[in-house]
């Protein structure tokens, strides 16, 4: 039911029906047609489709969970007047139920689709047939009347919904529960419409509308994200895979420490945790992990890591005779393991005898031997104690973990849970994602269960021991397992809930409410029913150094699909999650590429190098040398005129993301052509005759100034400074203004939009930031102008160091630096810049004198 104080008029019957009918720009009408403002969307509406008002319909009860009470009257006004629920009902219950909600045609839209389980990706067209399986949201275009439309489809009761593609142009609605045991046949607001004539408000305002409808989540705004936001890190995955053990992480925070660039975070990923798999002895380390999707067979059978960190002593990386690392014959060992691996599954497979090849190894830097017979095994703990005591930059360590414990859950009997090998069933409306190693190896092997009424304990259990032990956070992996293992558990939403509802008070216990990142998640009912306390998560599938296919344009394409999962899936993803638009290694033949997002991505920067692989010039344009970031305000976004294009395969798209910093905005144009989604095969492939160079045109207009209060006034200024990171070109733009960018593949520009202060006729001065940086007005924290008569200042707080540029139209009489005068170079073009020394993290102070 309803608050009573949000809908009092409801109690008013038939009038108010009619009231609420009138007052919302969507109707549908007798000819069976669904219009808004009169523009029909969708015709030949089936009659069992129903359009109710947002009064109309009841909302969440969860009075603990309502919007901020300032923007409650504001939600219900915007909804009442711009949204709409569909609903449906049938004759004869069922546990999933594909109906047609009516034909689109020769309407262009955006959509959101699942490409895999666990992640989405956009797609573009114009009926209801070029629709992909598993939409999770469509925006359409509404030219006729200057607008947008959402059709988000929503959580009721015990099912979710999708939207699949239909024949003839059809659009069809799957409402599904995930248990052939839970069956329904009515729905009054199993879809839902909003309208707006920016696409970017609409959104927000269809997202604040659903949050107060369902009440099971909150937006990004209403919570704080990890500290790690600001931060530069380091992520152990493609450095050792499975294979990571103490030394290799010491040995990787040196690397970077030593080179002047800190991390403040470390990621240690997938293989810390205790796991083995069924044949192997319960209380011991699985000896098979190899890379090649076995550990999708392991489950989790004690909390505590794994027996390669349990041997750490305290001390041990701080000795003058600590253990040596080599990456290179690291790397070669685990070639070896991957060889003699395949070998062995190649015997098994022709059912011949492997006998006669080696055991499996673990690869170990640290022994156990009578010298250490009087030394306690420290383990994690120890070890991050010395990581700390050794590298001071060092604030956060995360560890990895499924969602269901490991991939393939808890062990039955090891721990004092209730697990249960639960049969793994994909969901029907998947079959026609791309193929995926992860999902062939947990329907192989099925999970390992926790019974829902313990889902608070197993994370309860997990995290208490991790913050014991001095982890901060936790990378939570796998997260869309559980729409496998739901037939007897009152569907995938019932199971979801509990288990979201255990991870939020875990989260909450043990890692300040915020530790927390959240990983193959991008489906709906983990936004409707994860996010009240989660305010972090990935917004891309992981970054591939190369195509694991083995096509060799991959390594260059697959960077260019990587961006665009990022920026697209950011536009829904966003409203609930700060996106993190995961790591990437320096020194790859993209690293460049991933570099230019990451900077002006809104979010953390981190990446993946093995040890002593690293391209620090190009790291120092992203980070500070003590391990902070210039981080954007908003999170990166396409812009209007990229969002129901083809950035991947049209030939003639820029992918163009916009963001804001405090006192500007900025532009990232990205070449990302070459490969897309290849709806015949249901995979990702390239396309090389688009893998070339590629044109368009950039304008200060292209920045949505409005998205930040502090921003919102730049839209008014007459004048903007533009200034090309990569070209170190000036220009002086008007707001419609616009410049022609001509961009190499797997190549990018970023643009500096600076508003300018006109002082009078002559003096015009924009502050465009340090342009050592990619994010150069990233490092302007502070900017004010003052006017006295004839004389003009400009008093800039500066973080970070190196080259300041700015734009001034005539010769500054002097700059002050931290209260010195200092020398400056001025041209008649209006370049102006002057050397900020780096100063321990702390900031800068200019102060600029015009006359």
């Amino acid at each position: 039911m309803a608050p009573h104080d949000l809908f009092p008029e409801k109690n008013s019957g038939k009038d108010v029906k009619k009231s609420a009918q009138s007052s919302s720009r969507f109707s549908l009408s007798q000819n069976r047609e669904i219009l808004v403002d009169g523009i029909a969307l969708l015709s030949a509406v089936p009659e069992n489709i129903t359009l109710s008002s947002f009064s109309s319909i009841q909302h969440s009860s969860d009075t603990d969970n309502l919007p901020p009470s300032h923007l409650i009257k504001s939600i219900l006004s915007k909804a009442e007047e711009n949204g709409a629920f569909l609903g449906l009902s049938i004759n004869n219950p069922l546990d999933r139920i594909l109906n047609p909600i009516g034909k689109l045609n020769d309407r262009k839209f955006m959509s959101i689709f699942r490409f895999k389980t666990w992640w989405s990706t956009m797609w573009i067209g114009s009926n209801g047939s070029d629709l992909q399986m598993e939409t999770q949201l469509i925006l359409l275009q509404v030219p006729e009347i200057n607008s947008y439309v959402l059709i988000i489809p929503l959580i009721e009761g015990s099912f979710r919904s999708a939207i699949h593609p239909g024949v003839n142009a059809e659009v069809i609605l799957c409402v599904e529960s995930g248990s052939t045991k839970v069956k329904g046949k009515s729905f009054s607001s199993c879809c839902y419409f909003h309208v707006g004539n920016n696409p970017f408000d609409l959104i927000k305002d269809a997202f604040w509308a659903i949050r107060l409808h369902l009440g099971s989540f909150r937006l990004l705004e209403e919570k704080n994200p990890p500290k790690i936001v600001n931060k530069f890190g380091w992520c152990t995955w493609d450095a050792f895979y499975l294979t990571v053990e103490p030394v290799g992480v010491w040995y990787g925070v040196k690397s970077f420490v030593d080179n002047g660039l800190p991390p403040r975070f470390l990621i240690i990923d997938d293989g810390c945790q205790s796991i083995n798999m069924d044949h192997e002895n319960p209380f011991e380390d699985s000896k098979d992990l190899t890379g090649l999707g076995s550990q999708m067979l392991c489950r989790l059978y004690r909390f505590e890591e794994n027996e390669k960190f349990a041997k750490y002593r305290g001390g041990t990386m701080l000795r003058p005779d600590a253990p040596k690392f080599d990456q290179e014959k690291h790397d070669l060992m685990f070639k070896n393991m991957v060889e003699l691996a395949m070998k062995k599954k190649a015997l098994k497979e022709a059912n011949e005898d492997d006998s006669g090849l080696p055991e499996a190894i673990v690869i170990e830097y640290l022994t156990e031997g009578k010298e250490d017979s009087g030394l306690p095994r420290g383990g994690l703990k120890a070890l991050i104690k010395d990581l700390k005591e050794k590298f001071i930059c060092l604030d956060d360590v995360y560890v990895w973990h499924a969602l269901c414990g490991a991939w393939g859950g808890v062990r039955p009997g090891t721990t004092h849970l209730n697990s249960k090998i639960t049969p793994a069933k994909l969901a029907a409306g998947l079959e026609k994602t791309m193929y995926d190693l992860a999902v062939v190896m947990i329907e192989k092997g099925g999970i390992g269960l926790v019974d829902p009424n313990q889902a608070a304990d197993l994370y309860e259990a997990m995290h208490s021991y991790l913050a014991d032990v001095g982890v901060t956070g936790v990378k939570v992996d796998v997260i869309h397992t559980l729409e496998y293992v739901c037939e007897d558990h009152g569907g995938r939403v019932q199971l979801a809930k509990a288990y979201y509802e255990g991870l939020s008070k875990s989260l909450k216990n043990n890692f300040n409410g915020t530790g927390l990142i959240a990983s193959m998640e991008q489906c709906n009912d983990f936004f409707f029913l994860a996010t009240k306390q989660i305010s972090m998560a990935r917004v891309g599938d992981d970054f591939w150094f190369e195509d694991p296919n083995g096509d060799p344009m991959g390594v260059y394409w697959l960077q260019g699909v990587h961006m665009i999962h990022c920026s697209y899936n950011s536009f829904w993803q966003g409203q609930f999650v700060q996106p993190d638009w995961d790591m990437f290694q320096s020194d790859h033949p993209c690293a460049e590429f991933h570099a230019g997002s990451r900077a002006i991505c809104g979010g953390p920067i981190y990446v993946s190098d093995k040890v002593g692989h690293h391209n620090f010039d190009l790291l120092r344009k992203l980070v500070l040398p003590d391990g902070t970031i210039l981080r954007c305000q908003h999170y990166a976004l396409p812009t209007r005129d990229c969002l129901f294009e083809n950035p991947l395969f049209d030939g003639k798209t820029l992918l163009k993301i916009w963001n804001l910093n405090k006192f500007g905005g900025v532009i990232g144009v990205f070449n990302c052509q070459g490969a897309g989604w290849y709806p015949e095969e249901h995979k990702c492939k390239a396309y090389p005759e688009c893998y070339t160079t590629i044109s368009g045109i950039v304008s200060p207009d292209n920045v949505e100034w409005e998205q930040k209060d502090f921003t919102a006034k730049f839209r008014e200024y007459e004048l903007f400074a533009v200034y090309p990171n990569k070209a170190k070109n000036l220009y002086l733009m008007k707001p419609h203004d616009e410049i022609n960018i001509t961009v190499w593949p797997s190549s990018f520009e970023i643009l500096t939009i600076s508003p300018v202060q006109i002082f009078d006729q002559k003096a015009k001065f924009a502050a465009i930031g340090l342009e050592n940086m990619f994010n150069s007005g990233g490092a302007i924290e502070v900017l004010r102008y003052k006017c006295n008569r004839n004389n003009y200042t400009a008093e800039i707080i500066i973080k970070g160091a190196g080259k300041f540029l700015a734009y001034s139209s005539i010769k500054p009489k002097e700059i002050n630096l931290n209260d010195q005068r200092i020398d400056y170079e001025w041209l008649s073009n209006g370049f102006l810049r002057f050397e900020v020394p780096w100063k321990g993290g702390e900031l800068s102070s200019a102060l600029i004198e015009l006359n």
